[in-house]
């Protein structure tokens, strides 16, 4: 994965790049920014914005919260401007997660999904697409249509060899950087 912070040696939170593609894909702002907000400054980043961020109260007023937000990446040196980037990223991340045991696969591959959707059906996260439909038809019947030879014995390992070779390709990509 490609840093993105500008100006600092410091490293943010591997979450850093949920957050960057939530502003590729113009996500509303709630408390899930908050709990990011704290675990920022939990890792050395302060600023007056970062903790207005983290003090996050309902109602919600996505105007200027989208103001706030601005402001704590300019602040923090963060940059979304390369969608591509940002989003090839968040794919990572999540990979990594799914590689980690840190979370379920079928959520991960739900927001996969979502990032397939909101690239407009790049085909470069066509497999996550497909994984996650057939997992979830795994979930329910015996069999899909999805993915070849996936069954329900061998459904999560189909998946985490993907997640290898994503997570391989990717490696590569940034050391030619």
């Amino acid at each position: 994965m490609k840093n993105f912070m500008k100006w600092t040696d410091m490293e943010p939170i591997p979450r850093t790049y949920e957050i960057l593609a939530w502003k590729v894909f113009n996500r509303s702002v709630d408390e899930k920014w908050a709990d990011w907000a704290v675990e920022m400054m939990q890792a050395g980043f302060e600023t007056e914005s970062l903790s207005m961020l983290a003090l996050l109260e309902k109602p919600y007023n996505q105007f200027e919260l989208k103001e706030l937000t601005d402001r704590i990446l300019v602040e923090l040196g963060l940059s979304y401007e390369d969608n591509e980037t940002v989003i090839r990223n968040y794919a990572t991340y999540l990979v990594d997660l799914g590689l980690k045991g840190e979370k379920e696969l079928r959520v991960l591959l739900s927001s996969l999904r979502d990032i397939y959707y909101a690239s407009d059906y790049n085909s470069e996260y066509l497999d996550f697409y497909l994984l996650s439909y057939a997992k979830e038809d795994l979930e329910f019947d015996e069999f899909q249509y999805y993915w070849n030879d996936a069954d329900r014995t061998n459904i999560d390992e189909e998946i985490l060899k993907v997640f290898r070779k994503w997570k391989d390709e990717s490696a590569i990509d940034d050391q030619k950087d």
